[in-house]
C-alpha cells in the first residue's frame, strides 16, 4: 500500500492531464505512491480512458482513476479526498490541478517542509508559463503571475492547486471536505481552509515545491482579467457572509466595499494617463462589484468554461 497518495481533478484536459502524469513519472522519490485521478466528465471521460491506457502501458506508480459523475469543482475533490483516505496506509493527501505538472524534487521539498514546520496543510510555488506573453499592466494581477512565498509558516494558503496535506488534516474536518455550494464559482478552496484554520489547523509554505502551469492566451485578456476579479470578489464575500454571521462583522465589510467603490472611480481618473495603475483600479472596481453582486445573491460560474486541452 502507498505511504503518499497524489490526488488529482480533471476535466476535458486530456492533453494537459498526460503531461502532468508524465512528469510524476520522473519525480524523485523513496516512498510508495498511488495517483489517484478523478474525471469530472461522466459523459466522455477522456482523462479516465487515458489513464486506463497508462495502466496498460506499465505507469511508473499505482494509478487508480475514477469517475466523478457529478458536475462541479467541489464535488469532485470530495471524490478524490475519499478515495485516497480509502488507501488506509497513506499519510499524506497532494493535490495537483490537471494543468499544472511537479518539479522532479517536488515530494521531497514538501515532506522536508512538512517535517521542518509541521504543519497540516502545505503549499507549494506555481510558475506560470505563457503562450501569449501578458502585457506589463497585468504584473501581478491573480492568474497571470507566479505564485511564490518564502518557505515556512503562513496564515492561509492559495488555494487547492499544489498542496500537500496530512492525514489527520482530512479525516479530522466534517464532511463534505469541499462545499458543494462552490460547485461552478470556485471558492471551494479558500472555504476548506477557513474551516482548517478555525479547526486549528497550521499552514506553511514550500517554495522549493514547485509545480509548473501553462497559462492559456484566453486568460492574458483585459476581459479575463477583470472577470476574473469579479470572480474573486464574489466568492470572497460569500465565504465572508458563511463565516462571519454577525450583523457587526458585515457592517463592517459593508463599509469598505461602499468606500473602495467610491475611490476607485476617482483613482481612475487620475491615473487615466498611466495606463498599468488605471487598469488595477478598473480590477479594483470589479473585485468590489463582484462583492456587492454576492451580497444580492448573486453568483459568478467560473468553471462553467474550461481554459485549456
Amino acid at each position: 500500500m502507498p505511504e503518499i497518495v497524489v490526488a488529482i481533478p480533471t476535466f476535458r484536459r486530456p492533453r494537459s492531464l498526460s503531461r502532468l502524469l508524465g512528469a510524476l513519472e520522473k519525480i524523485e522519490a523513496d516512498e510508495r505512491l498511488a495517483v489517484v485521478v478523478a474525471d469530472n466528465d461522466a459523459e466522455h471521460h477522456e482523462g479516465y480512458d487515458l489513464c486506463q491506457t497508462l495502466c496498460a502501458q506499465g505507469y511508473r506508480w499505482s494509478l487508480d482513476p475514477v469517475i466523478a459523475p457529478e458536475r462541479g469543482i467541489a464535488q469532485v475533490r470530495n471524490v478524490l479526498v475519499e478515495r485516497a483516505l480509502a488507501y488506509r496506509n497513506a499519510s499524506f493527501v497532494a493535490m495537483l490541478d490537471d494543468d499544472e505538472w511537479p518539479s522532479p524534487q517536488w515530494l521531497n521539498q514538501f515532506l522536508r517542509v512538512q517535517a521542518l514546520t509541521g504543519a497540516d496543510a502545505l503549499q507549494g510555488s506555481i510558475l506560470f508559463e505563457f503562450e501569449t506573453a501578458p502585457r506589463a499592466w497585468a504584473a501581478g494581477f491573480d492568474g497571470v503571475t507566479s505564485i511564490r512565498r518564502p518557505t515556512g509558516p503562513v496564515r492561509l494558503l492559495e488555494g487547492a492547486g499544489n498542496i500537500f496535506l496530512t492525514r489527520g488534516c482530512l479525516e479530522g474536518l466534517e464532511r463534505p471536505w469541499f462545499d458543494p455550494a462552490f460547485a461552478l464559482t470556485g471558492g471551494e478552496d479558500r472555504d476548506f481552509f477557513e474551516r482548517l484554520a478555525h479547526a486549528g489547523k497550521r499552514f506553511a509554505w514550500a517554495d522549493e515545491a514547485t509545480a509548473h502551469t501553462v497559462v492559456p492566451a484566453s486568460r492574458t485578456s483585459l476581459k479575463w482579467t477583470l472577470e476574473r476579479a469579479y470572480s474573486i470578489g464574489n466568492t470572497d464575500m460569500r465565504i465572508f457572509l458563511k463565516h462571519h454571521p454577525t450583523l457587526a462583522a458585515r457592517t463592517r465589510e459593508f463599509g469598505k466595499i461602499l468606500l473602495a467603490l467610491l475611490l476607485s472611480p476617482i483613482l481612475l481618473v487620475i491615473l487615466a494617463a498611466v495606463p498599468n495603475r488605471a487598469v488595477d483600479a478598473l480590477r479594483r472596481i470589479s473585485r468590489n462589484v463582484g462583492k456587492i453582486t454576492a451580497l444580492l445573491g448573486r453568483h459568478y460560474n467560473e468553471y462553467a468554461v474550461t481554459h485549456g486541452e
